[in-house]
């Protein structure tokens, strides 16, 4: 007992003194061999020698630099991204990174910035992305422009900048990204925006800054890929100002804490003297919202009315013929018939999700949109009885239906023969009431992926899933089966194709061993958070090489020979298990080790029996399962017994046997 206990302290010890070197000797997280470190927050007021000289992406965020010259990376010289964020970096020296001749993207956002050399970026030969975010910067000039020539984003969100008057010279051929998001710019004129005529489907970005005056003919014949004056608080001014402009997407939105002004008929007047494809108008509030409101949206490709306040659009609005996507996310409409969709009959995209309000599917409110591809009406606590043919009447090129997070829904047989050609369809966390014997999804033979997660399925029912030869990928996540356990004989067996099965939080117990026969084609099975044991495994013989998700089961034990059934596969997961590590699992054991390159979340995947080894990693378990040579000796001894008793015993039988003739 006593050597036991002393092994016992020792071993807390040694594990005590290992925790306490680790703490004191922070050390960079490998992400990527000899590539990919992590270096974040670990106080360090230089490169570690530990990092290896092929470094490529490096993040060194939140220690402390206040001083970067040209021997602190000197070392790195294979740097393509590198990320300072938080170092408090004052200074930038001269020729900083003259030997990073690959280093594409440098991040020293939250650094309070005082200085940096004309030359501190010099070195890079295809420099692309510079982020200057938070960094204190008042003006335009104290950005370096030597060696920026093939800048294509360059971020200077959140400083004190008033104008956007670039340095002389400063190269903006291949400039992609330019963002201006919360600075105090206040006035745009055509100075500011003729220094980036070289820029081609440029995105600029003014979100956070209260745009009081855009200059006559500033944005006259531009063209830009995005603009953006969210918070802007007088929006005629903006449309205004960007007369005979070509804008591929435009976003006014405004937010939560911003006073502006209502949106009315006049506010758009300057639309119709541009080219939008795209318009953002969330959480504006309208003022005499009527059809007059959209004479100047009849170009339009896209709205995005999200949180907008409505309840309902005026029918009766025309020329909206190019409109292909709207979007009315978080509104308050009582009913779907209160979008007008029939003025808008060339929609191919329709977003009504978190309606505000229950929402009224109605009868045939959509039936104008013949080209209606994507529906997705979440989140909005739709109810109905009998879905969901009436409803979706004439949607017969409908490709995308999204209905999860709703109120329960009634399926009857061929539920959605209105959309043959539906290849995804999400009901999820919405209680299905499947009220034929048949199944509701037997038209959709187009149908690739089905999510019908926590639905509240009746799984008992075989004939569910018939009808979809072409579905690829199925979540019944949180369904309940009977008796915790798929049987031989169950709902997945007439879904051959199926590549992708997701059976997590099902409660499940046990699998028979011919659940998942016909389903060859399988690469992707999830059986997560179930009560599974290691006799399960044999279910698994008929998949080969595919990614196995067993994590947090019940596995303690799994037995030699369902190890082959583990074998064929190419990915397994098998933490959060309470795995012995005994003896009696050793054969186990030894498969693990050796099979290590398969296996993921190893880090989680440890002991739970014997207490001593408790959270040890299985990969680290060392077990001596052999005879020890107190136990041949105690074994040599018992043979040794044995032999004299059975002579003494055959000699007594003799004995008895000659004095009884």
């Amino acid at each position: 007992m006593a050597p036991r206990v002393g092994c016992f302290l020792l071993a807390v010890l040694i594990s005590a003194s290992c925790k306490v070197i680790t703490s004191s000797n922070p050390v960079c997280t490998e992400k990527e061999a000899n590539k990919t470190y992590n270096c974040e927050n670990l106080g360090l007021r230089e490169i570690p020698d530990t990092l290896p000289n092929t470094t490529e992406f490096l993040e060194f965020g939140f220690n402390f630099l206040p001083t970067i010259q040209h021997i602190t990376f000197s070392r790195l010289i294979n740097l393509i991204f590198l990320d300072l964020t938080r170092c408090q970096i004052n200074w930038v020296h001269e020729d900083t990174f003259q030997n990073h001749h690959q280093l594409n993207t440098i991040v020293l956002t939250g650094n309070p910035l005082i200085f940096m050399a004309e030359t501190s970026l010099t070195g890079p030969k295809l420099l692309k992305h510079l982020f200057l975010t938070q960094t204190g910067i008042s003006s335009l000039e104290f950005i370096p422009v030597h060696n920026l020539e093939n800048l294509e984003s360059l971020h200077l969100e959140s400083n004190h900048i008033s104008s956007i008057n670039l340095p002389e010279n400063f190269p903006t051929r291949n400039l992609k990204v330019l963002d201006f998001q919360n600075n105090a710019i206040h006035y745009i004129s055509s100075k500011d925006i003729n220094a980036l005529e070289q820029a081609t489907n440029l995105s600029l970005n003014f979100n956070g800054n209260d745009i009081k005056g855009i200059e006559p003919g500033a944005f006259n014949s531009k063209i830009f890929q995005s603009l953006k004056f969210g918070g802007s608080l007088n929006l005629s001014v903006i449309l205004k100002g960007l007369q005979n402009s070509t804008i591929q997407s435009l976003w006014l939105g405004t937010f939560e804490d911003t006073d502006d002004q209502d949106l009315t008929s006049a506010t758009f007047e300057g639309l119709c003297d541009m080219a939008v494809e795209s318009i953002n108008l969330q959480k504006h509030h309208f003022d005499g919202f009527s059809p007059s409101t959209f004479q100047c949206f009849t170009r339009l490709q896209e709205l995005d009315l999200t949180a907008t306040h409505l309840k309902g659009l005026p029918s009766g609005i025309e020329g909206m013929n190019s409109l292909k996507k709207l979007v009315l996310n978080a509104n308050s409409f009582d009913q779907l018939c209160q979008i007008s969709a029939a003025s808008f009959p060339s929609l191919t995209d329709l977003y009504v999700k978190g309606n505000m309000k229950k929402l009224d599917l109605g009868a045939r409110c959509l039936e104008k949109l013949e080209n209606l591809h994507k529906l997705d009406l979440s989140h909005s606590d739709i109810e109905a009885s009998d879905c969901c043919n009436v409803q979706l009447k004439n949607l017969s090129h409908l490709q995308y239906l999204n209905l999860s997070y709703n109120e329960p829904l009634g399926l009857e047989d061929q539920a959605f023969k209105e959309c043959p050609r539906l290849e995804l369809l999400d009901l999820a966390f919405t209680h299905l009431l499947v009220k034929a014997s048949q199944s509701p999804f037997q038209n959709l033979h187009l149908l690739r992926v089905l999510n019908l997660s926590r639905c509240l399925l009746d799984t008992s029912n075989r004939h569910l899933l018939e009808g979809l030869p072409d579905l690829r990928y199925l979540n019944v996540q949180g369904n309940h089966f009977q008796d915790g356990s798929i049987s031989k004989t169950n709902l997945l067996q007439t879904v051959s194709s199926l590549e992708i099965l997701i059976l997590s939080s099902c409660e499940l117990l046990s699998i028979d061993q011919q659940a998942f026969h016909g389903l060859g084609k399988m690469s992707h099975l999830d059986l997560s958070h179930n009560s599974l044991t290691g006799d399960s495994m044999d279910a698994l013989s008929p998949l080969k090489g595919i990614y196995l998700n067993l994590a947090a089961n019940n596995i303690r034990i799994i037995p030699p020979h369902l190890l082959p059934a583990l074998s064929q596969q190419t990915t397994i997961n098998l933490s959060h298990n309470p795995l012995d590590c005994t003896c009696s699992n050793i054969h186990f054991i030894t498969w693990y080790k050796e099979n290590l390159q398969k296996l993921e979340g190893s880090e989680e995947t440890v002991c739970a029996n014997p207490p001593a080894l408790r959270g040890v990693k299985l990969s680290d378990v060392k077990l001596s399962c052999g005879m020890t040579g107190r136990g041949i000796f105690f074994l040599v001894v018992f043979v040794f017994l044995l032999i004299i008793l059975l002579i003494y015993s055959v000699k007594f039988l003799l004995r008895w046997k000659y004095q009884h003739i």
